[in-house]
């Protein structure tokens, strides 16, 4: 992890990661077609029992994920989003290696995404690929999209 940053559970929804979901919520129905769009409320996260984090360096949230159970040994990577005046800065690289650690200490075997086909999405997924994620099939409910992409990693 970067020197400088620290990323902490995030056990009440506070303004700063409120707004910095809310961000990634809206940029991610602006990119995608409503059909196509997975991401979710804060609301939703937690109420589909995910974790939530936060990554932070003195001043500001410069970044957040969630890990959210499919089942007892599978997880889905979830809200991976950086703040664009943060970015360049290995935030998402941090996030993306405490998620990893988190799984694996959850006892999950497997960590599963979706993410955007499309070239604004480039740039995450090659973050995923350099974290030793695959491509693969759909998974947990979702369905062959065009627009979308399904990637895997075992713990």
């Amino acid at each position: 992890m970067t020197s400088g940053f620290r990323i902490e559970p995030v056990v009440a929804l506070t303004w700063d990661v409120a707004e910095l979901v809310h961000r990634h919520l809206d940029l991610m129905r602006a990119q995608t077609p409503s059909e196509s769009c997975h991401v979710m409320s804060a609301d939703d996260l937690f109420a589909a029992g995910a974790r939530v984090y936060a990554l932070r360096d003195d001043a500001s949230i410069l970044g957040i994920a969630a890990l959210k159970p499919l089942d007892s040994h599978h997880g889905e990577l979830k809200s991976m989003h950086t703040r664009t005046e943060a970015r360049g800065r290995g935030v998402g690289a941090a996030l993306m290696q405490k998620m990893l650690t988190e799984a694996t200490e959850f006892g999950m075997s497997r960590i599963s995404l979706e993410t955007g086909s499309e070239a604004p999405f480039a740039t995450a997924r090659r973050l995923y690929e350099r974290h030793g994620f695959t491509y693969c099939p759909p998974f947990g409910g979702y369905a062959e999209d065009p627009l979308s992409v399904f990637m895997t990693r075992t713990l």
